[in-house]
C-alpha cells in the first residue's frame, strides 16, 4: 500500500505547473506566421492582378474587355463624380444638323441637332500599349457616369433617344466624349403685332438636374464662338440667320446655383412667300376694283361684275391665309391689311352705287345733257355776240329776265313778256341751273380716279415703311 500511494504521487503530483508567459509566445508565433502567410497570398494575388491587368491592354485585345476591366466593382463607381481637383468642368457643343418648316399657327420650329459633352475622368484611363486610340463604350453607357444633363426652355422632344442615337468614346488620358442626337420642337417666341414682318426667336438651354455650380460647371468649347451650323443648310432651310451660345443670364436662369447654357436660334420668315401669296394679289385685286372708274356710269352689268368678283376673290384668299396664322387677341399687320384693303375694294362698289344713283336721277328745271357740252335749259337758242335780241320783248321765253334801255330814265328789268314792246332787250339769266345728273354722276367717277388709286398708294408706303421698321 505504500508502494501504491508513493507510485500515485510520482505519476501524478510530481508534473510542475505550466508558465503564462510560455503560452503567450506560443500564441503570438502562430499568430505571426498566420500574418506571414496572408501578406505572402495578398502579394501574389496583388501581382497576379498586376500581370492580367497589363495582359488586357496588350495588343489584340478588343475594347469590351478593356472596358470591363476598367469598369470593375472594385476600382470603379458610376455614382460617383469623378476624382478631378476643384470643380468638373463639362464642355458642350452644339451642331445643327436640319430645321424644319415652321408651324405659323403655333410658332413651332423643328430642330434637329447634334449635343457633344466632354469631360475629364481619371478613373477611366488605360495604358498605351494598347493599339486603341479610343475605346467605344455606346454598350457601357449604363456603366459608366454621365452628366445628369437636360434642357429647359423647350417645346418637345419629337422621338425617344435610343442607344443609335449616341456616341460615347474613352481617351488613353481619361477624357470621355459623350454625343447624343436630339430632336426638339422648340417653342419659340415672336412680335405677332407686326406679323410676317416679325423675327421669332427659339431658345433652348441645358442645365445639370442634380449637381451646383460648385461641383459641375458648363462651358463652351474654346474652339466655338457660336454655334455650328452644318453646310446643308444653306440648301435645306433658309429661315435661320443668326445663332448664339451664351451663359444664362442670371435673371432668366430657372435656378441661378446650377451652371446653365443657353441656346438662340433667331429665325427669320420667308417674306417672299408673304409677297407672292398675299400682298402681291391683294394689291391686283384692289387695283381691279378700281377699274370701274374708266368704265361708263351706267355700265351695270360689267361694273357690278368687277366689284363683286374682286370681293369674292379677296375674301378667298384671306381666309385660306388666315387659317394659318397663330390667334392672338391684339391687332396685327395682316389684320389691318386685310382690313384697308376690303375697304379699299367695298368703297370702289358703294362708288358705283352712289355714281348709277344719281345718274339715273330725274334732272331738275328741265335740264338735258348733252355729251361734251355744258348744261343749258331747255328752249335757251344761242346768239351771237353773247347775247340774245327780242325784240317788242316776244322773242324770250315767257319767264327770262330781260333788260330795257328805254323803260324811262334809267334802265328797267321785267319779264320778256311784260312791256317794252318794240324795244331791244338782252337776255340776262340771273340764276344758274343745276348741272345735269349724269353730269355729276361722270364727276364723281373722275375724282375717284385720282383719289382712290392716290389713297391706296399712300396706304402701301406707309404700311411697308412702318411695319418693316420694327421688324
Amino acid at each position: 500500500m505504500g508502494w501504491a500511494a508513493l507510485g500515485r504521487r510520482a505519476g501524478g503530483g510530481s508534473r510542475p505547473p505550466v508558465s503564462p508567459l510560455l503560452s503567450l509566445s506560443i500564441a503570438s508565433l502562430v499568430g505571426s506566421f498566420t500574418l506571414a502567410i496572408i501578406c505572402i497570398l495578398t502579394l501574389t494575388l496583388t501581382l497576379a492582378t498586376l500581370a492580367h491587368a497589363d495582359d488586357i491592354f496588350e495588343e489584340g485585345k478588343s475594347d469590351k474587355e478593356i472596358l470591363d476591366n476598367l469598369l470593375l466593382s472594385t476600382r470603379y463607381d458610376k455614382r460617383l463624380l469623378p476624382p478631378v481637383q476643384g470643380t468638373l468642368t463639362v464642355n458642350v457643343s452644339v451642331l445643327l444638323l436640319s430645321l424644319a418648316s415652321p408651324d405659323e399657327s403655333s410658332l413651332k420650329y423643328e430642330v434637329e441637332f447634334l449635343l457633344q459633352q466632354q469631360w475629364y475622368d481619371p478613373r477611366l484611363r488605360y495604358s498605351n500599349r494598347s493599339s486603341y486610340e479610343f475605346l467605344n463604350a455606346i454598350h457601357h453607357h449604363n456603366d459608366i457616369w454621365l452628366p445628369d444633363t437636360y434642357f429647359i426652355m423647350h417645346g418637345d422632344f419629337k422621338d425617344p433617344l435610343i442607344p443609335v442615337h449616341f456616341a460615347l468614346r474613352i481617351y488613353r488620358n481619361g477624357t470621355v466624349n459623350y454625343l447624343m442626337r436630339r430632336h426638339l420642337i422648340l417653342s419659340c417666341q415672336g412680335r405677332l403685332n407686326i406679323f410676317p414682318f416679325d423675327d421669332p426667336m427659339c431658345s433652348f438651354a441645358i442645365e445639370s438636374i442634380s449637381y451646383e455650380q460648385t461641383a459641375i460647371t458648363y462651358v463652351w468649347k474654346n474652339d466655338e464662338g457660336t454655334l455650328r451650323t452644318s453646310p446643308s443648310l444653306t440648301t435645306l432651310n433658309a429661315y435661320l440667320i443668326q445663332n448664339r451660345t451664351i451663359p444664362c443670364p442670371i435673371k432668366a436662369s430657372w435656378r441661378g446655383n446650377y451652371s446653365c447654357l443657353k441656346v438662340d436660334l433667331i429665325f427669320t420668315r420667308d417674306r417672299a412667300f408673304y409677297f407672292t401669296t398675299v400682298f402681291i394679289p391683294g394689291i391686283i385685286l384692289v387695283t381691279s376694283s378700281f377699274i370701274t372708274f374708266w368704265l361708263e356710269w351706267n355700265a351695270v352689268p360689267a361694273r357690278v361684275m368687277i366689284g363683286v368678283t374682286t370681293m369674292l376673290n379677296f375674301f378667298t384668299t384671306s381666309n385660306g391665309f388666315r387659317s394659318t396664322l397663330p390667334v392672338v387677341s391684339n391687332l396685327t399687320a395682316m389684320n389691318v391689311w386685310d382690313g384697308v384693303c376690303m375697304c379699299f375694294i367695298y368703297a370702289s362698289l358703294l362708288e358705283f352705287v352712289c355714281v348709277n344713283y344719281v345718274g339715273r336721277k330725274r334732272p331738275l328745271h328741265n335740264v338735258v345733257y348733252r355729251p361734251g357740252e355744258n348744261p343749258v335749259t331747255q328752249g335757251d337758242k344761242k346768239r351771237e355776240g353773247g347775247g340774245a335780241t327780242v325784240p317788242g320783248g316776244g322773242g324770250g321765253a315767257p319767264n327770262e329776265i330781260v333788260t330795257c334801255t328805254n323803260c324811262g330814265p334809267n334802265p328797267c328789268t321785267h319779264t320778256a313778256t311784260n312791256g317794252c314792246a318794240a324795244e331791244c332787250c338782252f337776255v340776262q339769266v340771273r340764276k344758274k341751273e343745276p348741272p345735269h345728273p349724269i353730269r355729276v354722276a361722270k364727276t364723281i367717277d373722275v375724282i375717284a380716279r385720282i383719289t382712290f388709286p392716290t389713297a391706296y398708294a399712300v396706304f402701301l408706303i406707309f404700311f411697308f415703311i412702318h411695319y418693316k421698321g420694327f421688324s
